[in-house]
């Protein structure tokens, strides 16, 4: 009977091979753990910085189009700008002619300036306001008549125009000093 096999546990085999890995001592144990964390922190600092930069991207993606939107008819409007004082200058001019003429240059100029208003296009108010390096260019200064024209404007020479919060044509102007 020495061909004859002994039946065998079916978990005899593995319960008497060694363990290929021991769990490891409890300082081995530890450092491990400590070394999980400060990965899981490293990660989690890499995690903020890439939602911060990604956030930032997009606030900074959205004011660009916004400002590409709101300036995008800039070009437009500075060229405008020339006819628009031609326009004025004609109305000026036309004061004595005829009603119908002066009239139908009124209303052409109004519906222009409508439209360009629309689009954001503002003319500045200058006519005795505090002289603004931001706003005005000074052509020259004339003596001021009183004490309260002192840095003030006192004529305007050309028109100042703005697009949204955007000068795009400084007014010139006369300053009292």
């Amino acid at each position: 009977m020495s061909n004859q096999q002994e039946p065998q546990e079916p978990f005899a085999e593995a319960s008497q091979q060694p363990e290929a890995s021991l769990p490891p001592a409890d300082g081995a144990e530890l450092a491990e753990v400590e070394k999980a964390r400060a990965d899981l922190a490293e990660l989690k600092d890499k995690y903020l910085r890439l939602a911060a930069e990604f956030d930032n991207f997009r606030k900074r993606t959205m004011r660009e189009k916004s400002e590409l939107v709101s300036t995008a008819s800039e070009g437009v409007m500075k060229a405008l700008l020339p006819v628009i004082d031609d326009m004025e200058r004609a109305q000026t001019v036309l004061e004595g002619e005829a009603p119908v003429d002066r009239e139908g240059i009124r209303l052409v100029f109004q519906k222009m300036f409508r439209t360009l208003d629309s689009l954001g296009l503002k003319p500045m108010q200058t006519a005795g306001e505090t002289f603004d390096v931001d706003r005005h260019e000074s052509l020259t200064q004339v003596p001021a008549a009183t004490e309260d024209q002192r840095g003030r404007v006192v004529d305007e020479i050309q028109k100042g125009y703005t697009l949204g919060d955007k000068v795009i044509r400084f007014a010139k102007v006369v300053v009292g000093a």
